[in-house]
């Protein structure tokens, strides 16, 4: 029996928004989340991004601030509180809320680093329902008083494996300290990690647990494919597969900042429409480059791994490896971007004698091969050397160490790239 909207507990305000925004149907984790949201339970639940958990849990927690009062008094305080580890992904959930909550008497603001804090001050002065914020410029509220927590109802960990990865425990405990006792806690994560075990038991009660998906598997309708090429040619096969399949809307990863910037410039003397979207990029340059990709007007988005994290983009039929990540489940994410919300997607790997390791390592989280097929013209030399690959002073494949992006007081690094940055044990992950 096929699960609707209508069967969900769902007001008719909220179904109204949902058909206006033109779904019929819920996903497999809307459907599990949302009763379970509804019913004040706290929800642990493993969901890849495109799999709609945005609307899971933003649906029913519309509609829980709904059913109770808000606090009286001049001084709106925020009830629910959504945590996301970049801008862009806090921008998509801003969108949802807005999207959803229209025919809602709510506020919602969304706050990040990387752009001016008055504006934002305020806007949460004029009293806000549903905060989307970054743990570090939610840090620089508290800090400056700016925003009260006091009242706070539900808080959402949003993609809460990669915040850890990004090194924002220390953030979120911070802000965890600052919430009432008694508040529902949902978190969302693409894989359940033992980190993430261990921080679910100090921060949910008795959680519901969900999981649409088996752990670390791809979209089943995403194809995968390596072409083996020679490291030198990997720039020329990629102009190749681009012209000849006549791909209008392609998104490739590179390791560092430095590749994507130098790849989207050969790109461009190649004839091929191309942008770079990155850490250390303005906030106003990885808008219009996001904006230029989803109009069309960018042919080929080159981005990094911290970067892309949360780019929602409908319907994206090609992402390209254009070198393979140090961490395999980076593999993972970075091939969710396509084949999303029914469509089908294909990922191409270029892979050259230095990443052998990198793929056998991918192949093992896969628990199966991805299949190789070599494009005539583009035979890689079998005498080729591996050459060591920078692994960076963490050894995650980016450079870590000094960030890129505004440092104001205190000396605490700020939200520069993707990232929404806070104090850390570990050097941060640059984007």
């Amino acid at each position: 029996m096929t699960t609707s909207f209508d069967t969900l507990g769902l007001s008719a305000e909220l179904r109204r928004a949902i058909t206006e925004a033109g779904y019929t149907q819920p996903t497999p984790i809307q459907a599990k989340a949302i009763p379970v949201v509804l019913a004040g339970r706290d929800v642990l639940a493993a969901a890849q991004t495109g799999t709609g958990k945005t609307a899971g849990f933003t649906l029913p927690l519309l509609q829980r601030l709904m059913a109770s009062a808000a606090p009286e008094g001049a001084r709106r305080p925020v009830r629910a509180l959504v945590l996301t580890p970049t801008r862009e992904l806090a921008a998509q959930v801003g969108e949802n809320v807005a999207t959803y909550g229209r025919h809602l008497p709510l506020r919602s603001a969304v706050i990040f680093g990387g752009v001016k804090i008055n504006p934002q001050i305020e806007r949460l002065r004029a009293g806000v329902d549903v905060l989307v914020a970054t743990p570090g410029r939610l840090l620089d509220h508290l800090s400056q008083r700016s925003v009260d927590l006091s009242q706070l109802q539900i808080l959402v960990l949003d993609e809460a494996d990669r915040m850890l990865d990004m090194g924002f425990i220390h953030d979120i405990r911070k802000v965890l300290a600052r919430l009432p006792a008694q508040r529902q806690n949902l978190l969302f994560s693409a894989t359940f990690s033992e980190e993430i075990r261990r921080l679910a038991t100090g921060l949910l009660h008795e959680p519901e647990m969900i999981e649409v998906a088996p752990r670390n598997t791809t979209a089943e309708r995403v194809a995968q494919v390596v072409h083996p090429v020679d490291r030198e040619r990997k720039r020329e096969l990629l102009s190749q597969l681009i012209a000849q399949g006549d791909w209008r809307q392609v998104l490739v990863f590179t390791r560092t900042k430095h590749g994507a910037n130098r790849l989207a410039q050969q790109l461009e003397k190649d004839g091929l429409s191309a942008a770079a979207i990155h850490g250390n990029k303005s906030q106003n340059a990885r808008t219009q480059a996001l904006a230029g990709f989803k109009d069309g007007r960018v042919r080929v988005l080159v981005a990094t791994d911290i970067a892309a994290r949360g780019l929602d983009i409908d319907q994206l039929p090609h992402v390209v490896n254009y070198e393979l990540p140090n961490v395999p489940e980076d593999y993972v994410h970075r091939i969710g971007r396509t084949g999303r919300a029914g469509s089908e997607g294909e990922a191409l790997s270029l892979v050259c004698v230095d990443e052998h390791k990198l793929l056998r390592d991918i192949e093992r989280l896969l628990r199966r091969e991805v299949p190789k097929v070599v494009v005539p013209g583009f035979e890689p030399d079998p005498n080729a050397r591996p050459e060591p690959i920078q692994q960076g002073r963490g050894g995650r494949g980016d450079s870590r160490g000094r960030r890129g992006g505004a440092r104001s007081g205190g000396g605490r690094a700020r939200e520069g790239g993707a990232n929404a940055g806070g104090q850390r044990r570990r050097p941060p992950r640059q984007a």
